[in-house]
């Protein structure tokens, strides 16, 4: 109950900066829609080469998801870094504007590629590691896939604010993080399970209401159901930029001690510091 009590709190603090500057929900919008092409552009060749008749993926098929994974790496970082740059602005007391995310984004993207490139790389081994061996293989995998993403949970940050390549952001976003992280990583987590929470309550009561709608009319249950995916798409674009802004602030409270507007208490909370 106190992991959620505090997790509540991180969304909420989390949500007062988002209010400031709500010009940043275009930066997971445009983000998802730039993906939904990639996916669509990469749908056919996929189904097409990617599989040989028996079901083993052949050598064009590895080449073409590895090149999948770059490029939706790369845009999904690109956007990420947008919203992340804006937060840091907002933190420190500035302004941000749409344009000054993407600006930032821009001036990085060579590096975004590069760091893309390893996230491909590793993203394609664990998921060889999880398909190659079995049910002791996915485990390992996910074991493996967890501390990947603990590793790189400030990387976004550190390429925003430093002149650092994408090997040295990782170095470094592990050393931040075992200064900050504590017994527990209950921030991004918890604004993870809050939102999921809504997106399921609004599934749930959504299809409650389509099936009263649609004993009275066929239009009225179709318009239900695009309210119903519209709310759940602005719960998960809310979700999203919550947890980039987060990310900022983690990043910022990690080399300035000054955790902003989200309060020094509550991060301390989900960030138990070690050794004092």
């Amino acid at each position: 109950m106190n992991a959620i009590r505090r997790s509540w709190t991180l969304a909420k603090a989390s949500y007062a900066v988002l209010r400031a500057d709500r010009e940043l929900l275009l930066l997971p919008l445009l983000s998802f829609l730039a993906l939904t092409v990639i996916v669509i552009a990469f749908a056919l060749p996929l189904v097409l080469f990617g599989l040989t008749p028996d079901g083993e993926p052949n050598a064009g098929g590895i080449v073409l998801a590895f090149v999948f994974y770059v490029v939706a790496y790369s845009v999904a970082f690109f956007f990420n870094t947008a919203l992340v740059g804006s937060a840091l602005i907002r933190l420190e007391g500035g302004d941000p504007t749409l344009r000054d995310g993407l600006r930032i984004a821009t001036a990085r993207l060579p590096v975004i590629v590069g760091y893309a490139v390893v996230a491909a790389t590793v993203g394609m081994i664990l998921r060889a590691i999880a398909e190659r061996a079995g049910v002791l293989g996915q485990i390992v995998g996910g074991l493996l896939g967890f501390a990947w993403s603990v590793a790189t949970f400030l990387v976004v940050p550190i390429l925003v604010a430093e002149n650092v390549g994408p090997l040295e952001a990782i170095r470094r976003s592990g050393s931040l993080l075992r200064k900050t992280w504590g017994e527990q990583l209950l921030g991004n987590a918890g604004i993870s399970l809050v939102f999921g929470l809504l997106a399921v309550v609004t599934v749930v009561v959504g299809a409650a209401v389509i099936v009263i709608l649609a004993s009275v009319s066929t239009v009225l249950a179709i318009v239900g159901v695009a309210l119903v995916v519209l709310a759940v798409g602005g719960i998960a674009l809310v979700g999203a930029a919550l947890s980039g802004i987060f990310t900022a602030s983690v990043y910022r409270y990690a080399t300035t001690g000054q955790a902003g507007d989200f309060g020094s208490d509550v991060l301390q909370a989900a960030f138990r510091r070690k050794g004092g």
